[in-house]
């Protein structure tokens, strides 16, 4: 059963209305270019239940930071895809912006569902520690007694009501009992994780000429980039489910449970799907593939982003390319650089 959360967020700007619709469990559409604070109407969002429509009333203060985390989201995945068959794609014109991939219970989709809901929370955190909302601000619950040389200051992140924004409104649609909810749920939950497992002690020196006699330090997020590599090694290690029916009070309830009991069974932290993916070798409008024509592979490499791999041994083709770079640069006092333009040429290998 494919996940259904899609949202479109009207934004009013003065120059132009922006129709941003959000792919299953929270992705954005293409037209998110401006994302202002202007007020967001919530009863014009088609598609929301009434649990996400509520959330929104509460929290319409936050919503363009629920937008711009989404927005990182995708950025994200396109990043830590860059170099493989499946590319972190998005259609254009599309409600759901990666096509038919999300459709089925692939690592694919348990990676996005993670990033995408690491991305909200990652973002409304960032917001509220920035003042940029007045509904939320510094955490001051989970400071502990300061170390040695140094002592609690500046604006400690607060990562739960963060993850509490991305929980409630991303997992609101993933009640149904089937095992694509749980799925779902649980691959939301562990890229919220992602953010409390790397958050970490900032620090900042005090003193005469920088002596750092006294440190005032504060929990911060990381870099997303360093969530995203995070996240990327649990989907090379996502652990392959198989799907359990019971009978409950309510009726039939789908579970998972790990399908080789030989390996170690996954935690909160690790990502799980239950569907192989397809190669993406060609091109197929039924899985989503794009095919890896005329994409350009690394042809020193061995690993999936080299021609052998990438290519799906169909072997690839080679061109030359000239491109214009700064080369002999010199610092001059004080204080400029002056640097010549060169012209280089490089060798670009693309896959047939």
């Amino acid at each position: 059963m494919v996940c259904k959360i899609r949202i479109r967020i009207r934004l009013r700007l003065e120059n132009c209305s922006i129709a941003d619709s959000m792919l299953q469990s929270l992705a954005i559409g293409h037209q998110y270019s401006s994302l202002g604070t202007q007020p967001i109407l919530c009863g014009s969002i088609p598609g929301l239940v009434p649990k996400q429509l509520r959330f929104c009333r509460n929290y319409v203060e936050i919503m363009p930071s629920v937008a711009e985390g989404v927005k990182i989201g995708i950025q994200e995945c396109q990043h830590q895809f860059r170099g493989r068959r499946w590319n972190c794609t998005t259609v254009n014109d599309s409600l759901a912006i990666f096509g038919p991939v999300l459709d089925k219970a692939t690592r694919e989709s348990a990676f996005v569902h993670a990033i995408a809901s690491a991305g909200v929370a990652f973002a409304v955190t960032r917001s509220c520690a920035e003042g940029s909302a007045t509904i939320c601000g510094c955490d001051t619950r989970h400071k502990g007694s300061p170390g040695e040389g140094w002592k609690w200051g500046g604006c400690s992140e607060d990562v739960e009501f963060g993850s509490m924004v991305s929980r409630e409104f991303a997992d609101a649609r993933e009640n149904r009992p089937d095992a694509r909810s749980a799925m779902n749920r649980h691959n939301n939950e562990a890229g919220r994780t992602s953010i409390i497992e790397l958050m970490h002690l900032k620090c900042k020196c005090h003193g005469l000429s920088g002596s750092c006699e006294v440190k005032t330090c504060w929990w911060s997020q990381p870099d997303f980039r360093v969530i995203g590599d995070y996240l990327k090694d649990k989907y090379d290690s996502a652990s392959e489910m198989v799907v359990e029916k019971h009978r409950e009070s309510r009726g039939w309830v789908e579970t998972l449970r790990p399908k080789y009991n030989f390996f170690k069974a996954p935690t909160e932290k690790d990502l799980v799907y239950y569907e192989n993916s397809p190669n993406f070798c060609e091109p197929n409008p039924e899985t989503g593939s794009f095919g890896t024509r005329d994409r350009i592979c690394n042809v020193t490499s061995h690993g999936i982003d080299g021609c052998d791999l990438l290519c799906c041994g169909r072997g690839h083709n080679t061109r030359t390319e000239k491109r214009k770079e700064k080369c002999h640069c010199i610092f001059h006092w004080c204080c400029y650089v002056r640097c010549q333009e060169c012209i280089r040429v490089y060798d670009v290998h693309t896959c047939k």
